[in-house]
């Protein structure tokens, strides 16, 4: 089974938190060979993309794009305009994020990382009320309702996150953890194709839909894209490269060819019909008097 840590990225948009807490979902994979992956655990959500990317969300808010080196980590996406929150006009008005603010969301994000649920769920619902421009709340609520088996309460909690801020990858991609969880497939292949169409290079988001489109919806063709895409975003190769060989012998695609010892990736070999490039002629020697 292949678990790993999705790289979640979204909050108050001051820095970013270095979080080990991982949750194991019960979405695991076959048994046979080749192993396959289940859909990512998540950790808390962190300080990057409630800030940056403009977009409309469900509330008039112009949102953040998670993972994005733009978006900044230090809070310059947000404005008067409200692209850390709410726009003018409508929705609720963005709230700058204050020192206290930012001490509270990190506390929150301490209690999850140690297990306190009930005082982390506390300090999140504090948070959320005070900035109410924000998504990285409701993500970690979302995150530690799930955790707890809560799967109504998670995905209430993260529709709230996306309507908060439509263009976080993050909040896409685990509510699309919890759809999946709650046997909502189809549901949860939209959450995951809205967080790549946010962020295309969220590599998370397309290994969960990977998952749910081969293992739930019968959609290998989608499925290899998602697979091959998440290859070349992360270099990793077990297991997905053997869930990958699997996929392209299933749609009829041949076998995608390894490079030879020192050879370098992408480079060509030469072949009967395509022979490497000569040396230009060196030139002629000077002529002598007389």
């Amino acid at each position: 089974m292949w678990l790993r840590a999705s790289t979640d990225t979204a909050g108050l948009g001051l820095h970013t938190l270095g979080i080990a807490a991982f949750a194991t979902l019960v979405l695991a994979a076959c048994s046979s060979a080749p192993t396959k992956p289940a859909e990512s655990a998540s950790e808390p959500a962190t300080a990057a993309s409630d800030a940056g990317k403009a977009g409309s969300g469900a509330n008039g808010s112009n949102t953040g794009k998670s993972g994005s080196a733009a978006a900044g980590a230090n809070g310059t996406g947000a404005s008067a305009s409200g692209s850390n929150g709410a726009s003018a006009g409508g929705g609720p008005a963005p709230v700058p994020i204050t020192a206290r603010g930012k001490a509270d969301f990190d506390r929150a994000v301490g209690f999850m990382k140690a297990g306190n649920v009930a005082e982390a769920e506390l300090e999140f619902k504090q948070v959320a009320l005070q900035f109410p421009q924000l998504s990285a709340p409701y993500v970690n609520l979302g995150i530690l309702y799930r955790k707890a088996g809560h799967l109504e309460q998670s995905e209430d909690a993260l529709k709230t996150a996306v309507e908060r801020n439509d263009g976080s990858a993050v909040a896409w991609t685990e509510l699309g953890a919890t759809q999946s969880l709650r046997g909502e497939f189809p549901n949860a292949a939209a959450s995951y194709e809205k967080a790549i169409a946010d962020d295309p290079n969220f590599a998370p988001a397309y290994r969960n839909l990977g998952v749910v489109s081969d293992l739930y919806l019968g959609d290998p063709e989608r499925a290899l894209t998602a697979f091959e895409r998440y290859k070349e975003l992360t270099g990793e190769e077990k297991p997905v490269s053997g869930w990958i060989a699997e996929l392209r012998a299933r749609t009829g695609k041949p076998p995608l060819k390894r490079p030879q010892p020192g050879q370098a990736p992408g480079a060509t070999q030469a072949t009967p019909d395509q022979k490497p490039a000569e040396p230009p002629p060196a030139a002629p020697p000077p002529k002598t008097g007389g």
